[in-house]
């Protein structure tokens, strides 16, 4: 028998309600279309705050293991560098600008997790959330870029190395 979440989903959106008022965060259904935070209706926590961080993180460090292997594509799939044909030298500096603020999250978030501060927590939150509203349209036009050129100059070669 599958369970019900709308009672989760109401619970979730009430907690949300008083942290939001109480910390001046974005309104629920922002931060659902841009995270999909009612996944976190699925668990139960103390911690909203944090658990809210922890899945801005999780979207946050796929986009950085995708722009990271942009910048620097080591064990990566043979498309990569096809895919890296495609961008100009501005496309690259905004993609290092992007890792840059990325790498930063990281590193705020093993912060977090030593210790935790719901007013830290919520920094982050917000923090994050002004960042994404300023990145993604940026990614969206490199994405966009990519599928623009990617019949015209994709190419796998098959030659190899022998030694």
């Amino acid at each position: 028998m599958e369970k019900e979440h709308k009672p989760c989903l109401k619970e979730l959106k009430k907690d949300y309600e008083k942290i939001r008022s109480k910390h001046n965060l974005p309104s629920f259904r922002e931060m659902n279309e841009d995270f999909q935070i009612e996944k976190i209706a699925e668990c139960e926590t103390d911690y909203l705050v944090r658990e809210i961080r922890k899945t801005i993180f999780e979207k946050f460090s796929n986009y950085f293991r995708f722009v990271e292997s942009l910048l620097y594509p080591m064990d990566v799939p043979i498309f990569f560098f096809s895919v890296i044909k495609f961008l100009s030298a501005e496309d690259l500096e905004k993609v290092k600008e992007i890792y840059k603020e990325l790498s930063k999250k990281e590193i705020d978030v093993i912060e977090l997790d030593i210790q935790y501060d719901e007013k830290k927590e919520t920094e982050f939150v917000k923090d994050s959330f002004k960042f994404w509203q300023e990145t993604k349209n940026e990614l969206n036009d490199i994405i966009a870029k990519i599928k623009k050129n990617w019949d015209n100059k994709f190419e796998i070669t098959n030659k190899g190395y022998f030694g």
